[in-house]
């Protein structure tokens, strides 16, 4: 199997080296898989990666034959390349001769450009889920997906994700004992439990709030999960009147007080589930909840699956 990554300048690192290993993982587990992951870009040559750390790359046009899996990786600074025509010409032609095309996590975004999400569901990094859906309203923007299969056009969320995708691919193809030895080997979880939103709580409240204005409170409440958070606490902190400050903080934050004090509560539960060295009721109490089974609806209505099943992930 041919494995076609396409790169460009300010790529992000990981989003081609993740899937690479995971790749590469499973043909050094067994003997039969033979996978060729190859980094092309359009002009080959030395492609400047956004750590510094060059990639290199062969020359799209000069490479025979065709993939069966075109990726292709994201970029904090993808909005550069929107209307790079070369590029997105490159990713429609090997699109097309490819079984399978993929993309990680900005990446989403250039295969949208190009054409190649027209009624398609799809993932993309929480941050630039508002960015994807204006690329086409035909496409169905999963926000808190890891990764989404549509067809022959698979596309995942932030960074870490195209391991996820990576390892569903493996299983797609070789099967799930060997996807499983892969994630064992990479000490990573063979299917994360919830969605990316899990890993971004505390940093969307904040990146949601453009005047900064609560950025102080969120960052204490965060550290202070066990305190009394209740909107007439929190308003004396800011020095407001309730109903000033519950009007004030949504329309900055988007989320009301209550909401947001249950978010970062379950986020600092999160961290402690996965560590398993507390038992639920010893977290329940540690981050403001009144007992486990408080800890266990709220969890399920931000995550959708339960503390015991996330848990499970990371054993």
């Amino acid at each position: 199997m041919r494995v076609r990554c396409i790169v460009y300048d300010q790529v992000n690192l990981l989003d081609v080296a993740g899937p690479a290993q995971v790749f590469a993982a499973s043909g050094q587990l067994q003997q039969d898989v033979n996978i060729a992951f190859q980094t092309c870009s359009v002009r080959g040559g030395e492609i400047m990666s956004d750590t510094g750390v060059a990639v290199t790359s062969q020359r799209l046009r000069e490479v025979p034959g065709h993939a069966d899996i075109t990726l292709v990786p994201g970029s904090a600074m993808v909005e550069q390349h929107l209307n790079d025509t070369s590029l997105l010409t490159a990713i429609r032609q090997q699109a097309q001769t490819s079984t399978l095309v993929a993309s990680v996590c900005t990446g989403s975004l250039l295969l949208a450009r190009a054409g190649l999400l027209a009624n398609k569901q799809a993932a993309t990094h929480w941050r630039f889920v508002t960015l994807l859906q204006e690329e086409a309203a035909d496409i169905c923007v999963d926000e808190d997906a890891i990764f989404v299969e549509d067809d022959d056009v698979w596309t995942s969320a932030g960074v870490s994700s195209g391991i996820d995708m990576a390892l569903a691919l493996v299983q797609r193809f070789w099967g799930r004992r060997l996807a499983l030895e892969v994630a064992k080997e990479l000490v990573v979880p063979m299917v994360r439990s919830g969605g990316q939103k899990q890993f971004s709580t505390l940093l969307t409240l904040q990146s949601q709030d453009n005047s900064g204005r609560f950025n102080d409170l969120n960052a204490w409440i965060h550290d202070n999960v066990d305190a009394d958070c209740r909107v007439e606490a929190l308003a004396e902190k800011c020095g407001m009147t309730p109903r000033s400050f519950a009007r004030h903080y949504r329309a900055a934050v988007g989320e009301t007080p209550a909401r947001m004090v249950e978010l970062i509560r379950i986020d600092r539960a999160r961290n402690l589930i996965e560590t398993g060295e507390m038992e639920f009721g010893e977290i329940a109490a540690f981050c403001g909840f009144k007992s486990a089974n408080q800890l266990r609806l709220s969890f399920e209505r931000v995550h959708g699956v339960s503390p015991s099943v996330h848990r499970s992930a990371f054993r």
